[in-house]
């Protein structure tokens, strides 16, 4: 297996579509349904990259990638943002507090790629 991919959003249905592309092209994949679940799963997860939706129950996008990084050893983990909203000023606020990118949904499969493997350095 390839690298761990922790992937959270509360959409079962893109979650199995992400999944689905991440496996295939040889990335192991840890599911989270919302950001209080990642953040339990995170520590033990040897994950390499983190992909998340930004509107969840418990704990949007935004609270998890700020507390990911305040994390010993996360300062650095690559973070995607994974979501239906592309306002600029979101965008913004999701870069300042960690996130290395964005991608708008519906993705295509090969964009989700190429994205993950740019900020993977494949």
């Amino acid at each position: 297996m390839g690298k761990k991919i922790l992937m959270v959003d509360d959409s079962a249905s893109v979650r199995q579509m992400m999944s689905f592309t991440l496996q295939n092209a040889g990335y192991e994949v840890i599911e989270a349904r919302d950001g209080q679940e990642a953040l339990d799963i995170y520590p033990g997860s040897g994950a390499s990259m983190l992909i998340t939706d930004l509107n969840m129950p418990k704990m949007d996008g935004y609270g998890l990638i700020e507390e990911v990084r305040r994390r010993p050893g996360s300062r650095f983990l690559p973070i995607i943002m994974l979501t239906t909203e592309s306002e600029q000023g979101k965008k913004d606020q999701a870069k300042e507090l960690g996130a290395s990118g964005w991608i708008t949904k519906p993705f295509r499969p090969d964009q989700l790629l190429k994205v993950v493997g740019m900020v993977l350095g494949h």
